[in-house]
């Protein structure tokens, strides 16, 4: 018998009380409609995304689709790199232009229905630089979507450490039992509780180039020596724009997170450094951090998961532009399946975005792993 009066687990094979099963079956019954709208709005549609992908579907087409195998995803990831010769003259100096650089011949006469190399055909300059006296030149099949690609990796990169690290600061400068404090917490909170949509309006008109509160604001600081910038009309500074106005809009959402990972922490531990002398920074280090660390590690894979998804910002404030600085992967798949009417290059397009969020949740599961 088991001691305590603990119920024993039925042997295996051996039929489960008349309770356990009907609690069971309501525990499934209780799932059912969650599971139910998963499959509906998440796996469904994700199978059919995948099947898609194989074949050169349209939107509105009079033909049926056909199987084309890896066609679509060899457009959208085919690269090449390419080197460049300076062009020389009849007695084999390298030509130089008016301003003294060294002149190349012209990339499309490689890329254009050249016999001799078959593997460049179709493919467009995505970017170049120098090497010694060449030019080295990549090569992409669709320049578009790999700017998309280096456009997200680049907001994840920078969103992800900032957003988290201003919003552990917020947390930590309001976990304290002060009056008025409530209203702190609500300030920094109200960003979140607003429409992305709206967001994005009102931003949009904060960076315009013309009368912007941004432009406005740096001239009356610097007396009128700041000359006004058009921020999302700015191929340098466009992303940079979005990445500051994302920053500010979700740092609230993970403020709370952290406020919530922070106030598990007993106090005790406080009361323990303070009597051992420890400063300020070795609380954090040694106490507060420890403690936060599953909070740490659930923000993480919540900022970069927004991240990857960047959209709405996106189509609301910029479009794509200004020369494609501001694609990404998911306005692209949008862009090509609807706009476009591709809807297997959407599709395709869609896939690599669950390959590569999949990848990301995979290895950051990895490097924050409990360790024995």
């Amino acid at each position: 018998m088991a001691e305590n009066g603990a119920k024993s687990k039925p042997k295996r094979g051996e039929r489960l009380p008349e309770y356990r099963r009907r609690e069971a079956l309501i525990g499934w019954l209780m799932a059912a409609p969650a599971c139910l709208l998963l499959l509906l709005f998440l796996i469904v549609p994700f199978g059919m995304a995948f099947s898609t992908s194989f074949t050169n579907q349209r939107l509105i087409s009079p033909n049926p689709p056909e199987f084309v195998g890896f066609r679509n995803f060899t457009r959208l990831l085919t690269m090449r790199t390419f080197t460049l010769e300076p062009s020389l003259d009849e007695n084999g100096d390298i030509v130089l232009d008016e301003d003294g650089n060294i002149e190349y011949p012209r990339l499309r006469n490689f890329t254009r229905n050249n016999p001799d190399y078959p593997q460049l055909d179709g493919l467009r300059e995505w970017f170049s630089f120098q090497q010694g006296n060449n030019r080295l030149v990549v090569l992409a099949s669709d320049v578009v979507f790999m700017k998309a690609v280096f456009n997200v990796l680049y907001f994840v990169v920078i969103v992800a450490p900032l957003q988290g690290g201003i919003a552990l600061l917020l947390a930590l400068m309001i976990n304290q039992k002060l009056t008025g404090i409530n209203i702190f917490r609500t300030i920094y909170f109200m960003p979140v509780v607003v429409s992305m949509v709206v967001v994005s309006l009102l931003w949009r008109f904060i960076y315009d180039g013309q009368n912007g509160l941004l432009n406005s604001v740096l001239q009356f600081l610097t007396f009128g020596a700041f000359e006004p910038v058009d921020w999302l009309g700015n191929p340098n500074t466009a992303m940079n724009a979005i990445i500051a106005m994302s920053i500010w809009q979700g740092v609230g959402f993970h403020m709370v997170i952290w406020l919530a990972g922070l106030q598990t922490i007993p106090n005790v531990l406080y009361e323990a450094a303070d009597v051992s002398g420890a400063n300020s920074w070795q609380k954090f280090r040694f106490v507060t951090w420890p403690g936060v660390r599953g909070t740490a590690v659930l923000i993480t894979i919540i900022i970069t998961m927004q991240a990857f998804a960047l959209f709405t910002q996106i189509d609301v404030m910029t479009r794509g532009g200004p020369l494609d600085s501001t694609q990404t992967i998911v306005f692209q798949a949008v862009i090509r399946g609807f706009e476009q009417q591709d809807i297997s290059g959407g599709s395709a397009i869609s896939v690599i975005f669950f390959l590569m969020v999949l990848t990301v949740s995979l290895v950051q599961r990895y490097l924050t792993r409990e360790r024995a």
